[in-house]
């Protein structure tokens, strides 16, 4: 199997410079990008029309002006959702910092709800836009990519690996050393990815809790013991785990998965660092950071503030 590409621990830019600037646009990437994020995350739904759009839910309501928009156009459940609206629709939609109930933010130190004609990238335009920087940067940014609820696009008619696989073809980056990671939180699509596709690319089974409902037909938790690391060590090359499932109940013992993993040859990045949102009762993200790199040794993390994960690493192993 392909592995991953750097000995020292990587930055993962979760949905770009999140905790900056609304998730997913392309200035978030652009600010990934300068504050030096080794890979940065592209998100993953389809059109209705089956282009790849980089953003992180299927529904539109709790990151776009998709309510004034297209007031009519919600579902009977009341949502407004991605693959119902044509890139061309979804193109026209702002996109904002995300909103919970009420509109109100969901973390209310960050950039404001207000439209700003950001648009919903296509994955395409974020490979412009990478590949772009990395030339006039002189740098060689990643792409870690998610592929989001591929059962749900598969019920609607859409096969999501292969529409990720066909644009990372166009762009010569499904092949060996492209740069390029693939996660899911759906161990048949990984499987299908390796096996059906046969993609070259690392790929990362990404672990929920089971009371999340992110995918019913996946037991996380049994993902965690050590017959569920060995059957995600016959198809994938790492896990991304969430911070608490790294320790126990009391958050300061740690637990066997990193160890158990690494004694696998898996990878371990979990996520998410968030410095206005600290896990682990922490005091501080560089405590977090501590705990992460330094305690437990694990590969990468996914951080909405790239820049204050980038200058631990940094301090710690030498740029």
């Amino acid at each position: 199997m392909p592995k991953a590409y750097s000995q020292k621990p990587i930055v993962i830019a979760h949905r770009g410079a999140s905790g900056y600037l609304p998730e997913h646009t392309l200035l978030a990437v652009t600010a990934a990008h300068i504050m030096g994020a080794d890979y940065i995350e592209q998100d993953i739904v389809l059109s209705s029309d089956g282009i790849p759009m980089v953003m992180h839910d299927i529904y539109l309501d709790t990151t776009t002006d998709v309510a004034t928009q297209f007031p009519r156009r919600a579902r009977a459940d009341g949502r407004y959702y991605a693959i119902d609206f044509s890139a061309s629709e979804l193109k026209q939609l702002s996109v904002t910092e995300r909103s919970g109930s009420n509109d109100t933010p969901v973390y209310p130190g960050r950039f404001p709800i207000i439209p700003l004609g950001m648009e919903i990238p296509t994955l395409k335009e974020e490979i412009n836009l990478i590949n772009g920087l990395n030339k006039s940067r002189g740098t060689d940014t990643g792409f870690y990519i998610e592929l989001k609820a591929p059962r749900f696009h598969r019920d609607a008619g859409f096969d999501i690996a292969q529409a990720v696989i066909t644009v990372l073809q166009a762009d010569n980056l499904h092949c060996e050393h492209a740069n390029v990671y693939l996660q899911c939180f759906d161990d048949k699509t990984l499987q299908y990815l390796r096996e059906t596709l046969e993609t070259p690319l690392p790929l990362i089974m990404l672990i929920a809790e089971n009371s999340w409902q992110e995918n019913s037909a996946v037991d996380y938790d049994w993902l965690r013991t050590h017959e569920g690391l060995d059957y995600i060590a016959q198809f994938a090359d790492g896990i991304g785990p969430w911070l608490p499932q790294l320790y126990k109940a009391d958050t300061i013992t740690p637990s066997d998965l990193v160890v158990e993993a690494k004694g696998r040859g898996l990878k371990v990045h979990p996520y998410t660092i968030r410095a206005d949102d600290l896990a682990l009762g922490v005091h501080t993200v560089d405590e977090l950071h501590t705990r992460m790199f330094i305690d437990l040794g694990v590969d990468g993390v996914f951080s909405d503030f790239p820049d204050k994960t980038r200058f631990f690493i940094d301090n710690h192993f030498g740029i």
